[in-house]
Order: structure tokens, then C-alpha cells, then sequence
């Protein structure tokens, strides 16, 4: 989801910082609906957490330059379920820029670009949860449909932005569009996969429920939301 330098420079990189804005927008928001579910202290611990989880996955997941942009595997709805909306935006941005940071400067200058493209579908996985999921159903009971779901919504959202990215940088050439064709497909083959390690995840979270509710974790993932 990394927009290749020079996809979008010169003045249109402006919208970029407006598009970023509204991110951190809706990241504090959702950030401020766990302070008032849970608390500072757990937002501040599972933010910690989402952000090394990022940051790994950056690094040490496969990654592979296709067409405009690069196939990551962020994980999104997995985050999401297991540490809520804010921490996981959270870590999403942080860990985006400590990537940038340490290992790949040159993406700096795309940050805005890419928290947005991180952190908009976040935010819609928020919405389509709360429409999906019934409120006395805990996370650890989601079914596969849901999961897909969730995921088809965040990695979606990927791809969405990243079209809109490429496009408004450099237009509707037939060059282009195959660019963003390919880097699409590929992408989405995430989604095959996604919602069984999100399944495998909760799994495992149910399994071991004695370490997993805490402030570390959400606390949708064993309860009912009230």
C-alpha cells in the first residue's frame, strides 16, 4: 500500500496533508471512544503494542512491488478485532512512520498519502462491525463471513485509495490503469487469506482467555458490547 515516490508530486501532494488531516480526525475519535470504553492506560498499552505489530509487519511480512504501490500484509481486521478501532489506528500510523523513520526515508514524503490510505478503511471496519456484528456476540465467536467481511472492507479500502492515488498523480494513460489493475488483484488476494488468520487469531485468543482479558486486549473480544 506504499505509494511509489513520484506517483503523486509537485503541488498535488497538497491534498495529500488535507486527506491526513481528516485521518488523525478520525483517528482521534476513535482513539477517544477507548478512552471512554476502557481507559487512558489501556489505549496507551495496546497503541504500544499495534505499533510494534506494524512495524513487524512492515518488516518482516512479504512484501512485493506490484504495479503502483507494494502488497503488504497490515492485517487490519485482525488488529481491529483484537485491540479495538483506536489503538489499531493508532499503531497503524505510528508504525507507518517509524518504518519511514528507521528504514525507508524515502517514503517520508508520502506519509500522509499512506496513513490515509491506512486509516480511512480502519475507520470504515469500525462502522461495518457495528452493523455486522450483533452486539451480544463477542469477537472470539465471529464467523468466517464475518471476518471476511471486515477484511474485504479495510483491504478494500486499500485498494480504493491507492487507485485514487494513482489516478489523480498521474491520470487515466492505459499504462496506469493496468499499473493499478494488477497492483489490485494482487491485493485483494489478501483477502482469501486474511480472514482465517483472523479466525486462527481469535482462536487462539479464546483458547487462552485467562492471558487475553486485560487492558492489553479489546474488551469486545470476550464480552458483549454494552
Amino acid at each position: 500500500m506504499h505509494i511509489e515516490p513520484g506517483v503523486v508530486d509537485g503541488a498535488k501532494t497538497l491534498l495529500s496533508y488535507g486527506t491526513a488531516v481528516a485521518s488523525f480526525g478520525l483517528l482521534g475519535k476513535m482513539a477517544l471512544d477507548t478512552i471512554r470504553k476502557s481507559g487512558v492506560a489501556s489505549l496507551a498499552v495496546r497503541s504500544v503494542i499495534t505499533t510494534l505489530l506494524v512495524f513487524s509487519f512492515f518488516e518482516l511480512l512479504p512484501h512485493y512491488p506490484v504495479g503502483v504501490s507494494e502488497v503488504h500484509f497490515i492485517l487490519g481486521s485482525t488488529l481491529f478485532l483484537m485491540f479495538g478501532a483506536g489503538p489499531a489506528a493508532i499503531g497503524l500510523a505510528a508504525g507507518l512512520l517509524l518504518q519511514g523513520l528507521l528504514f525507508a526515508p524515502f517514503d517520508l514524503p508520502q506519509y500522509g498519502i499512506n496513513v490515509t490510505t491506512l486509516i480511512v478503511p480502519l475507520w470504515a471496519v469500525g462502522a461495518v462491525a457495528t452493523k455486522l456484528i450483533p452486539q451480544k456476540t463477542a469477537y472470539v465467536d465471529v464467523s468466517y463471513a464475518q471476518a471476511l467481511a471486515l477484511s474485504t472492507t479495510y483491504q478494500g479500502g486499500v485498494v480504493a485509495w491507492v487507485a485514487f492515488w494513482a489516478f489523480y498523480g498521474q491520470g487515466f494513460g492505459a499504462e496506469n490503469m493496468v499499473s493499478v489493475g494488477a497492483f489490485g488483484a494482487a491485493y485483494m488476494l489478501v483477502v482469501i487469506g486474511e480472514p482465517l488468520a483472523d479466525l486462527a487469531v481469535l482462536a487462539a485468543a479464546k483458547t487462552l482467555a485467562p492471558f487475553t482479558r486485560n487492558m492489553a486486549f479489546n474488551a469486545r473480544l470476550h464480552e458483549a458490547a454494552v
